[in-house]
């Protein structure tokens, strides 16, 4: 039986959707200057602080318990999800060596993105191979399968509102009732991501029911990242209104609404946190 360990998890960064110039851009604009010697720690698990850091010089050990996850290197990003969830950290990092980095708060955080909104996609793309990775674990141990239940919204329905009032003369799209929308494996010339403005959505991975979208939640998401094949498909269960978000839209967005990128990481990271605490269970 494959082992999560064997999926990767924390090499993500240093694939080659980490770009260190997007990130040093953002960083470099707000970014506080810190300094740490060899074993002193950036951040403990369990620990409420809220930073994260990009790692100018020296090397970072992160680890639970005796279990270390992955060492940070220079030029790489380390605790943004807890930026990014307002969680309390799950690991420790400490420095290997003497370590220089830069520090971003989360107020900071957010005004940096409105400069560099690259790095908000960059952050996805991180996410969402984590998530792809988390899912094919789960599908080749056979646990693949969701309650039922409709899927925890990533907009709230004022931030909807607000999305749709700033696509402008855009209307949301209407969608009759069990109509396919997006179909596994398909790579579609539409580069949009969608937001359910109403009804619910039937979600499906190799036939197998995952979740319903309702109100506030997203469809199609990695579309605005590259032109790969659709990793689910979806169905109408009820007639759906979507908004539809380009690419361009997003960078748009980004820069005028920071609070909407900064949700939309939420409501990833949200989903990520379920799917590996679903796949440590099951590597127990």
């Amino acid at each position: 039986m494959s082992r999560i360990d064997d999926l990767q998890f924390n090499a993500s960064s240093r694939e080659t959707i980490y770009d260190p110039e997007i990130a040093l851009a953002c960083f470099e604009t707000l970014g506080k200057p810190c300094e740490l010697p060899e074993g002193e720690a950036f951040f403990a698990e369990k620990e409420t602080s809220d930073c994260m850091y990009l790692l100018l010089e020296g090397e970072v050990r992160l680890f639970r318990g005796v279990r270390v996850l992955d060492i940070v290197r220079s030029g790489e990003i380390f605790g943004e999800m807890a930026v990014i969830t307002g969680q309390p950290r799950t690991a420790w990092a400490v420095a290997r060596e003497p370590c220089k980095a830069l520090m971003l708060e989360p107020l900071q955080f957010v005004d940096a993105i409105c400069t560099t909104p690259e790095f908000v996609l960059m952050l996805m793309r991180i996410m969402f191979k984590r998530l792809r990775l988390t899912s094919e674990f789960l599908r080749k141990t056979g646990r693949l399968r969701n309650s039922g239940k409709t899927h925890e919204k990533v907009f709230s329905k004022a931030l909807v509102k607000q999305l749709t009032k700033a696509m402008g003369t855009r209307e949301p799209e209407t969608i009759p009732a069990t109509t396919t929308i997006i179909r596994e494996g398909e790579t579609d010339s539409d580069s949009s991501m969608y937001v359910v403005v109403s009804g619910e959505i039937s979600v499906s991975m190799q036939d197998t029911f995952i979740e319903r979208i309702g109100v506030g939640g997203i469809l199609g998401e990695i579309s605005l990242l590259n032109d790969s094949p659709r990793t689910a498909s979806a169905i109408a269960l009820t007639e759906v209104q979507l908004l539809p978000i380009s690419r361009d839209d997003f960078m748009r967005l980004v820069k005028s609404n920071p609070t909407f990128a900064v949700t939309l990481l939420r409501g990833i990271a949200t989903r990520l946190e379920i799917q590996t605490a679903k796949s440590a269970f099951m590597d127990r």
